[in-house]
């Protein structure tokens, strides 16, 4: 499994950072679309340009471009610089619940709100940052200087268990099992409504949204394949629940893939900012609100793996955190 929500396909989304308008007019048109835009921004050399489309963050009238060499047009382009990022992440002595620690890995359960590395807008205060701290000069670039040690990641907004590499040995095992979707993963969701049927796979492609950068999309073409399989854990609300307890595992690991997923099941992850179309039924609403609960209610309950260095067979649970838990309750009384 590679990573998820969450999740390994840990791209830069398009967004963050500082959006340029450039305007090709027909005489600027008809040349390769890099070579076209560069006069306009002075600031870039050719090869960040390309990179920068490369990654999805030009668009023109809304929809994405990816490739610098098609014709340029005449439109009003928009272009997102990502804000810059210190190049060494600091270590920070921050809470850090360790549920394994040897001298080649470290599983953690990660808190809802901690990122899992710096990126645009969190500079610091990640797991990141906590490991540095934590482990001292063991991690230091395992699998690189901005991310030591990380192989996979939650979004900063869902808990659960995370392992990181603490050797490079550790770290090429630890990705080949992931690539080889050769890890055991499971979360829990409280959702929206219920899914039809108690329990079923959800196979599609899924790839970054043609009519908002930001998010990723169910796709028709292109995208890559993502399978996630499901089991409705608990209804609540009567013969016409408004929630339910969704216990979902991975065959695959694509960004945002279980929230991508149940929205399109119809029913996504209740406080989910970005995929939580639709307005609850009145009770939940109450509930989110009693609780304060501002985050997507998706946890990651379970992890389990062969160690790469020692083949012994580890498994991992996190109970739900309380905020989880107390909406959990709530939603039982309805």
């Amino acid at each position: 499994m590679t990573a998820d929500d969450d999740i390994d396909d840990d791209l830069p989304l398009a967004g963050d950072g500082e959006t340029h308008d450039l305007v090709l007019t027909a005489e600027m048109a008809g040349d390769r679309l890099d070579r076209a835009l560069l006069p306009l921004l002075p600031d870039l050399s050719r090869a960040r340009l390309q990179a920068l489309i490369s990654e999805g963050r030009l668009s023109l009238d809304g929809q994405p471009l990816t490739d610098g060499k098609h014709k340029a047009r005449v439109g009003t382009y928009a272009l997102t610089i990502p804000a810059p990022v210190s190049a060494i992440p600091e270590a920070q002595n921050l809470p850090l619940e360790v549920l394994y620690e040897d001298a080649h890995l470290i599983v953690v359960n990660k808190p809802a709100g901690m990122a899992a590395h710096p990126a645009p807008g969190t500079a610091d205060g990640t797991l990141v940052n906590a490991l540095l701290f934590h482990c001292g000069d063991s991690l230091s670039g395992i699998g690189g200087v901005l991310r030591p040690g990380i192989v996979h990641r939650l979004d900063k907004d869902t808990s659960g268990v995370m392992v990181a590499a603490k050797s490079d040995a550790a770290h090429r095992g630890l990705s080949e099992l992931f690539s080889r979707h050769d890890i055991d993963r499971a979360y829990e969701a409280l959702v929206r409504g219920a899914p039809k049927t108690a329990s079923g796979t959800v196979t599609t492609r899924i790839g970054r949204s043609p009519h908002d950068r930001k998010k990723m999309a169910v796709l028709k073409s292109g995208g890559r394949e993502a399978i996630t399989h499901y089991r409705t854990l608990d209804r609540f609300g009567g013969d016409k629940p408004v929630a339910a307890r969704v216990r979902c595992t991975l065959e695959t690991g694509r960004t945002h893939q279980i929230r991508v997923h149940m929205a399109y099941l119809g029913c996504p992850c209740l406080g989910d900012p970005v995929y939580g179309s639709g307005a609850p039924h009145k009770g939940v609403v109450e509930a989110l609100k009693g609780q304060s609960f501002a985050r997507q209610a998706l946890h990651a309950a379970h992890l389990g793996f062969v160690h790469p260095i020692t083949g012994e067979r580890l498994a991992f649970e996190a109970p739900l955190p309380a905020d989880m838990a107390d909406l959990l309750s709530t939603l039982e009384s309805l």
